[in-house]
């Protein structure tokens, strides 16, 4: 397989791509980030009355280290932003906080997607992490020229495509978040009209490295 030219074409397309996602994401966050919005409120505020405003009291909005590593963990019912939009006053801050309040809405809601992303990462995990091991094995084995090998390459492909589920349905999730968080700002009024797309700008190239990770697997599965 490492010999394999293709191979190297797939593994470098989903990387370029993967890095082209992750630069334009990074590069819509900053430039976001230097446009105050009128309200002058901070991420965490946002975020807050979002959840306020969808009947939602027992999620926490607490700080995290880093730049966009916001989540939601829906075991805690914890919401962690990132130092950069919890005290940011930005469209970009105005934008992520609003995406993973969206996240909180989706869970009050009993949105099945993300249930079945939430109960999936386990399986994707240990699919990921075993996957490579076996197909190793199934190399040598035989390959597909024994009976033996053959059933170790079908269940090493298997176990990778776990992963690739996992990014598959990780999309909705996403872009159902940022649909939330869109409707949101724009019915609290806490945005005004040209704010909002500066969010969405924001929301849409972070969408573009979810897609960049199904791609990627994709690809990967199909090699």
């Amino acid at each position: 397989m490492i010999f394999d030219p293709v191979y190297w074409l797939v593994i470098g397309a989903g990387v370029l791509l993967s890095v082209w996602a992750q630069i334009r994401t990074k590069s819509a966050f900053a430039k976001y980030s230097k446009i105050p919005t009128r309200s002058g409120m901070t991420g965490r505020e946002v975020a807050e009355r979002v959840l306020r405003d969808h009947g939602i009291h027992d999620v926490t909005v607490e700080a995290v280290p880093g730049t966009l590593t916001d989540h939601y963990d829906p075991r805690s019912r914890t919401l962690r932003l990132s130092e950069p939009v919890y005290g940011g006053r930005s469209m970009a801050a105005f934008g992520v906080a609003a995406h993973e309040a969206g996240h909180a809405i989706q869970h009050a809601d009993g949105y099945g997607m993300l249930a079945f992303r939430s109960a999936w990462v386990p399986v994707a995990n240990t699919g990921s992490g075993l996957s490579i091991f076996v197909i190793i094995m199934a190399v040598f084995m035989g390959g597909v020229a024994t009976p033996l090998g053959k059933t170790l390459a079908i269940a090493g492909v298997l176990l990778f495509a776990t992963t690739t589920v996992f990014t598959l349905v990780t999309l909705p999730v996403e872009f159902d978040a940022s649909k939330r968080a869109l409707l949101a700002l724009e019915g609290g009024r806490y945005v005004e009209q040209d704010e909002l797309m500066g969010a969405k700008k924001v929301l849409d190239a972070a969408a573009m490295t979810y897609v960049a990770a199904f791609i990627t697997s994709l690809l990967t599965l199909l090699y």
